[in-house]
């Protein structure tokens, strides 16, 4: 069974670079372009994972990941990956609830990993 991933940036070249990587390993990946859209679509589907931007509009990726982990039943590992590279970047990011944090440009075979082992025990 493969596993559902959505991605959240408001990059469409981005969310284009995620979705390639994790769709020729086998995932099913719908999109989002900032965290309004994600909540929505995390109301209506179970996901495995979420690949999280930080910088977006209308609600940003620690906001939107803090409302995910106040919904009931949210508990798929989140995958935040931005360009802040600061320790109080990282630091607010698992305080919102995220399981990762990775810096982008992310390299595919960092991402593929980091995504199979998050999701190793889902479902």
């Amino acid at each position: 069974m493969s596993k559902n991933v959505l991605i959240v940036d408001d990059s469409t070249t981005v969310r284009m670079y995620h979705k390639q990587i994790l769709t020729n390993a086998g995932y099913e990946c719908e999109e989002a372009e900032n965290g309004m859209e994600a909540l929505e679509k995390a109301q209506h589907k179970e996901y495995d994972l979420y690949i999280v931007d930080i910088n977006m509009p209308v609600l940003d990726g620690y906001s939107f990941v803090k409302r995910l982990r106040e919904g009931e039943g949210h508990i798929a590992p989140v995958i935040i990956v931005s360009t802040e590279s600061e320790s109080k970047d990282m630091e607010l990011a698992y305080e919102s609830g995220a399981s990762l944090y990775l810096v982008k440009p992310v390299k595919p075979e960092e991402l593929l990993i980091n995504a199979k082992l998050l999701t190793f025990n889902t479902r």
